[in-house]
């Protein structure tokens, strides 16, 4: 730190005070300049139809690496020596990188995730233990929006170290369904009032083909696989109408859903 004691002692403060403002207007118009580069950096990216994560990912480190630089090109104008500067912050930043190793491990990850893209912004995901629709993946963290509307943060390390689940990578999802009916029931007719709600509903597609099979003869019920095709963002409204719709019409039909039951029996030996 000698030369440092030495540069302040010897500080000419009139010629530094004009050199602080050069400095400081370095920085601003190095802030300004380094803004544009960006934004023109991500609407090139964007004309070439790159992924919005790539971009936003590219955007900020860019947007890091560039501080630094104009901070630095400030410091060298107003005199102070960056090779011993930098040596300090080498040193600095080994014992950081030393004491956040999960932060590296969010950074490297962050990297994984834009390079090989399991998801991209809107996807909904379960990932990191958290699942929710996609907003940003940024350096250290990946930000998800839950179906409640809540604003969850998760670490890069925590997706890219468990599994990932994306259920808007394609643009068709199968609803699995179990309808049960009962023993005494007519399995055709069940059938048949199946099929027709199938047909009917205007979310299920008929390529795939829907899938109609008996799957078990359960302890209480004559179980069969329902198994429709619908658009992946009709998922869930899909699902909830046909469970309402086969129970009306296969009660209207003279069929009838069974619940778990035992019949017990008592003998009395008097």
């Amino acid at each position: 730190m000698d030369w440092l004691t030495e540069w302040v002692v010897n500080i000419d403060w009139i010629d530094h005070s004009l050199k602080l403002l050069g400095a400081l207007a370095i920085f601003i118009f190095g802030r300004w300049v380094s803004k544009r580069l960006v934004n023109g950096l991500g609407r090139v990216m964007k004309a070439r139809n790159l992924d919005d994560l790539l971009i936003q990912f590219v955007s900020n480190i860019l947007s890091v690496l560039l501080l630094v630089m104009v901070i630095l090109i400030a410091i060298n104008y107003l005199g102070i020596p960056i090779t011993p500067l930098l040596a300090i912050l080498g040193g600095a930043a080994l014992a950081v990188g030393l004491a956040l190793q999960s932060s590296l491990s969010n950074f490297a990850s962050g990297i994984m995730l834009v390079a090989f893209r399991p998801f991209t912004k809107g996807d909904f995901v379960d990932a990191g233990g958290v699942a929710g629709t996609v907003q940003s993946v940024g350096i250290f963290h990946t930000e998800l929006q839950t179906p409640d509307n809540r604003h969850i943060v998760v670490g890069n390390s925590s997706i890219t170290s468990s599994n990932i689940t994306n259920f808007s990578a394609y643009a068709t999802r199968r609803i699995d369904l179990v309808i049960g009916v009962h023993y005494d029931d007519d399995l055709k007719v069940a059938r048949s009032v199946i099929e027709k709600v199938l047909q009917n509903h205007p979310n299920v597609l008929d390529d795939p083909e829907p899938t109609i099979m008996l799957m078990d003869l359960g302890e209480s019920s004559v179980d069969f696989a329902v198994r429709p095709w619908v658009k992946s963002s009709e998922f869930w409204p899909t699902r909830g109408q046909l469970l309402e719709q086969l129970k009306s019409e296969l009660e209207a039909a003279g069929c009838s859903i069974p619940f778990p039951q035992r019949d017990v029996h008592h003998y009395n030996h008097d």
